[in-house]
């Protein structure tokens, strides 16, 4: 009888061994892994300069993938759950997303978190579904930073995910690439984790043979700090040989860092397991650049638990706005107050005049 008993656990056992062993090659066989350089498509039509007299108008938003509104808190920052979102929940919170969008009457919309495909928003195609926000004269181009077949962990897991940033545009780009930033992790977590990125387009400005180049952005997050600095360094560099080049050129995003020249003090740390903020030197940028984000509103909220805009102990963060160059006269930024109804993020809008 123990034999009988030893045996089935030794099956049962080895079952399991099998089955990690199974997931993990098909993992490593189908794992995301782009180029360091890759051609974006560009969908839709629009007029094919900018007029370098025009005031434009650029909004940066993490939406969350439309899973991370006010009642939702996050595993990974403290909190229990993927989504705390129904399917009409993400549905709801993906439209209001695009009524703010049209209410801001931007030129350019730089998005983080959009989802194509994926388990924690119900397979919804957020990406198709916002590009309706503007259907007319505008552009759409779409950079994957997270393709995983399944993502095993927490439980319940996250899944299947498909997932990207995404520049919405009133003008027609004369290319869009995909960059590749550093990777900070090591297999076998790489595997099923976020391989971020850049999407840069590069805009022709009428009666100049200069362009305006344009980076869509969301740095690492729960690294070390060693990916954030990496990929700091490298977006750095590539807006400096732009600059040198003499276009015009836009960073905006998710940094998931804030900005050592912007006063954070009144967003202080509440300590604790909520997740921090790092911090960007922007003087690794030079004196061309510019950073700017307006701390008078913040830009994310933690994600520990459901949101609570009476509570004065929440954690927030100053972690989203834009880079520069000297070229580019910033007119105003301001963080648009949405009291984080819709995701975990306020939308920032830059205005800029180009000189």
């Amino acid at each position: 009888m123990v034999r009988k008993v030893l045996k089935a656990l030794g099956i049962f056992v080895l079952i399991i061994v099998l089955s990690a062993i199974a997931f993990i090659g098909w993992l490593s066989l189908t794992e995301f892994k782009p180029a360091p350089t890759e051609a974006v498509t560009v969908e839709g039509n629009a007029p094919t300069t900018i007029s370098k007299d025009k005031k434009l108008s650029i909004v940066t938003w993490n939406i969350g993938y439309g899973g991370l509104s006010k009642e939702a808190d996050f595993f990974m920052d403290g909190g229990k759950n993927v989504t705390s979102v129904s399917r009409d929940g993400v549905q709801s919170n993906i439209s209001n997303i695009k009524c703010t969008l049209q209410t801001l009457n931007p030129d350019f919309i730089f998005l983080q978190e959009v989802d194509a495909n994926s388990t924690r928003s119900y397979g919804i195609n957020e990406q198709k579904d916002l590009q309706s926000a503007f259907p007319n004269n505008w552009t759409y181009a779409f950079a994957r930073n997270f393709q995983v077949g399944f993502v095993p962990y927490p439980l319940p897991p996250i899944g299947h995910v498909e997932s990207g940033i995404q520049t919405l545009a009133s003008a027609q780009p004369s290319k869009a690439e995909r960059i590749q930033l550093p990777i900070p992790f090591k297999w076998p977590v790489s595997m099923s984790n976020i391989k971020r990125c850049l999407l840069v387009e590069r805009f022709p400005i009428e009666g100049s043979t200069a362009e305006l180049v344009m980076i869509n952005l969301h740095l690492e997050a729960y690294d070390e700090g060693e990916g954030k600095i990496a990929q700091t360094i490298q977006l750095a560099k590539l807006m400096q040989q732009e600059r040198a080049k003499g276009n015009y050129v836009i960073a905006g995003g998710d940094f998931n860092q804030s900005f050592s020249n912007v006063d954070t003090s009144a967003y202080p740390t509440q300590g604790g397991k909520l997740w921090q903020a790092g911090l960007l030197d922007t003087k690794q940028f030079g004196e061309g650049f510019n950073a700017v984000m307006d701390s008078s509103t913040p830009t994310c909220r933690s994600l520990d638990r459901a949101y609570d805009s009476v509570d004065k102990n929440f954690q927030f963060y100053m972690i989203d706005g834009f880079i520069v160059s000297d070229n580019v006269q910033v007119d105003t930024v301001k963080t648009v107050d949405t009291d984080f109804e819709y995701t975990d993020h306020n939308p920032v809008q830059l205005t800029v005049t180009l000189t």
